[in-house]
């Protein structure tokens, strides 16, 4: 078995945390995954995504020295992965990033054979979720959703999607069977 990292993404409203935390509860065999713990410059909230939570300074301060593989920024907020996250690549097991579209060039630069997995939904699922937040204004939720219709995973990303309309079940189910089909995927 080779380790290989996979790059999880999608647009605001796909429902990729929902999706990720289900994939998380139904795998076969979690443990033979390693979860990259992101660090963001937000405070935690009860239930969300367990990530390091620092101020924008500390943030700042960790990437001058160069503690991050990989980082970005993303809707006004900082997002890293620390170096020991990516370890268990070295030792041949596969890492799991909650990534962003944006940052995906760059992370494939570093990692060249990652798997780019895009969740998304369509237009009108995504407009309604995001309407349903209340967090942005009419203006603001058309320019995501034009956003995500508008973004292609650069051609030569070895790249599964995954649409997150309907069940959760559903879409979890497809991601599951997506990522099993890979080849040296741990079982």
């Amino acid at each position: 078995m080779s380790g290989r990292l996979v790059y999880c993404m999608g647009p605001s409203g796909a429902g990729k945390d929902s999706l990720l935390e289900w994939l998380r509860r139904h795998l076969p065999a979690p443990q033979s995954l390693h979860w990259a713990r992101r660090t963001i410059n937000r405070t935690a909230v009860a239930g969300g995504e367990a990530h390091e939570s620092v101020d924008t300074a500390a943030f700042q301060q960790l990437h001058a020295r160069q503690a991050f593989a990989l980082h970005w920024e993303a809707n006004g907020l900082h997002y890293g992965v620390r170096h020991a996250e990516l370890a268990p690549l070295s030792q041949r097991r596969w890492v799991l990033v909650n990534g962003s579209r944006a940052y995906l060039p760059q992370a494939l630069q570093n990692h060249p054979d990652l798997v780019a997995v895009h969740i998304t939904a369509s237009p009108d699922v995504l407009r309604q979720r995001l309407t349903a937040r209340g967090r942005e204004s009419a203006a603001q939720i058309e320019a995501r959703v034009r956003r995500a219709a508008d973004y292609q995973p650069p051609p030569h990303a070895a790249a599964v999607e995954v649409h997150n309309d309907r069940a959760l079940e559903d879409a979890g189910r497809a991601l599951m069977t997506a990522l099993q089909q890979l080849p040296g995927w741990p079982r």
